[in-house]
C-alpha cells in the first residue's frame, strides 16, 4: 500500500414529565446546527499543520474542516498520560471555533487540560484499487486538530457544550430525552479545544497509475466506494406498546447517513 493514506444558564426548572432534568434559557440556547458560518476563513498554517507530502490533497479553507467535522461521529483523542501515548475514540461536538469532547471524570485521557493533544477525525470513502499493489490507497477525508484543551467548569458552558455534542451525534435528542441532572453533570468532564490549529486532507478519484507502464498489464483498476447509511430504528425490548419512533429519528433513518463525499475541487 502506498503512503497516499491518509451559554446556557442552569436553572432549577425541570422539563415537564422529565424528573431531575436541567433546562436552559431559550434566549441563550446552543446552536441548532453544526454547520458554522463564523470563525476565520482560512485554516492556520503552522509547523504542525503545514502540508509537506501530497500537498495537492490539502485543504486550506475552514469550511473544509467544518465539512469533515459535520460528517464524522467519532474523533480520536491522542494524549500522553503517565509518560505513554494513548489514543481514545470519543464522540464530539463543535462550534465555529471550538471542539467539545466529554467523558467520565475518572477518564485518564480527559485529565489532560492544558497539555498538548492531537484530535483526528477520519472518514473512509472507498478503496482505490490500482494495477500494482504499491499504488493501492483509499479515498478519505481527514482532519487533525492540535492544541491544549481547557477544562470547562462554568455551568453555562458545560451545559452548552454537552448540548452541542448531543446535537451533533443525535440531532433532536436533547429536546426529546430527559436532560442531565446535577448529579449526572458532576460525573462528566468536558474539554474545549480551539480549532485555531487544524489541518485537513481529502483524497478522491481513481488510481494514479492510469498513465504509467502498468496500464499495459490489462488489469482492472478503479474505485470501490464505501457509503455509510442509517438503518431502520430497532426499539428497546423494554418499551411498552404504543410508543412511536420520534419524528427526528425517523427522519434520520430515512437519510443517507454521513457518507456524502466532498468534491475534490
Amino acid at each position: 500500500m502506498s503512503a497516499h493514506s491518509p451559554d446556557l444558564p442552569i436553572t432549577a426548572d425541570t422539563v415537564p414529565g422529565r424528573r431531575g432534568a436541567l433546562t436552559a434559557s431559550s434566549s441563550q440556547a446552543a446552536p441548532t446546527t453544526n454547520r458554522p458560518t463564523g470563525g476565520k476563513l482560512t485554516l492556520s498554517s503552522t509547523e504542525r499543520t503545514r502540508h509537506r507530502r501530497y500537498r495537492h490533497l490539502g485543504r486550506t479553507d475552514r469550511q473544509a474542516l467544518y465539512a469533515v467535522l459535520e460528517a464524522g461521529l467519532v474523533a480520536h483523542l491522542g494524549v500522553i498520560t503517565g509518560g505513554w501515548p494513548m489514543v481514545v475514540p470519543t464522540c464530539y461536538g463543535f462550534t465555529a471555533d471550538t471542539l467539545y469532547l466529554h467523558g467520565s471524570v475518572a477518564s485518564q485521557s480527559l485529565n489532560t487540560a492544558g497539555a498538548p493533544v492531537c484530535v483526528t477525525i477520519t472518514l473512509t470513502d472507498g478503496l482505490v484499487l490500482a494495477r500494482s499493489v504499491f499504488e493501492h490507497t483509499i479515498n478519505y477525508r481527514s482532519a487533525m486538530i492540535y492544541g491544549q484543551p481547557r477544562l470547562v467548569t462554568a455551568p453555562a458552558e458545560r451545559l452548552a457544550g454537552l448540548r452541542c455534542i448531543t446535537g451533533h451525534v443525535a440531532p433532536g435528542q436533547w429536546d426529546y430525552a430527559r436532560q442531565p441532572s446535577r448529579k449526572e453533570l458532576a460525573a462528566v468532564r468536558l474539554l474545549a479545544l480551539s480549532l485555531d490549529e487544524a489541518s485537513v486532507k481529502i483524497r478522491t478519484g481513481p488510481p494514479d497509475d492510469g498513465d504509467g507502464p502498468d496500464a499495459a498489464l490489462g488489469l482492472w483498476a478503479g474505485e470501490l466506494p464505501l457509503v455509510t447509511t442509517w438503518e431502520q430504528p430497532v426499539p428497546d425490548p423494554a418499551l411498552p406498546p404504543g410508543i412511536p419512533v420520534p419524528a427526528h429519528i425517523r427522519s434520520r433513518a430515512a437519510s443517507q447517513g454521513r457518507g456524502k463525499v466532498i468534491s475534490s475541487s
